[in-house]
């Protein structure tokens, strides 16, 4: 007793076809995933080194603090030149070489720029990087990613 049933011999076309499209709709979504994670992660590397700025300049003015006020009116964009590394300084000279170190260090930020604003009472430390890779430049903080900075600030106060 044999019955006639129809033999499947393999896969069709068809069936292989849909099997390679969902897994390479699956490959998509995983190289896309991962795009977005490396740059997550090359962010968040940018804000630890803009955070790591600010309190490295926010360190220097603690430990300078009878020339708190002539802090301000700092701003990477400008040119400092003194070092205070290879002998002694005054404490108007070591304002001026923590300006020239600090502008080192935030400069390694893409689009990077800091500042140092305020009074004889109360300073703003902010620091400003492109985030974003748009190419943005200035001192706008809003966070229009077209025109605008990252910023990252701290406030001291004496």
């Amino acid at each position: 007793m044999y019955l006639n049933l129809p033999r499947q011999h393999g896969l069709t076309i068809i069936e292989a076809l849909v099997a390679l499209l969902v897994v390479s709709v699956g490959l998509l979504g995983i190289a896309g995933l991962q795009l977005v994670s490396m740059k997550q992660n090359s962010s968040a590397l940018q804000h630890s080194q803009a955070v790591w700025a600010g309190y490295s300049m926010a360190d220097r003015i603690r430990s300078n603090v009878v020339s708190f006020a002539d802090y301000t009116d700092i701003d990477t964009d400008l040119s400092y030149s003194q070092d205070c590394n290879s002998g002694p300084c005054s404490n108007n000279q070591l304002v001026t070489a923590d300006a020239a170190e600090w502008t080192t260090r935030v400069q390694t930020l893409p689009g990077g720029r800091g500042t140092v604003t305020g009074n004889a009472n109360r300073l703003v430390v902010t620091v400003m990087w492109d985030d974003e890779g748009t190419g943005a430049t200035g001192t706008n903080c809003s966070g229009d990613a077209q025109v605008d900075l990252t910023c990252y600030s701290i406030t001291l106060i004496q």
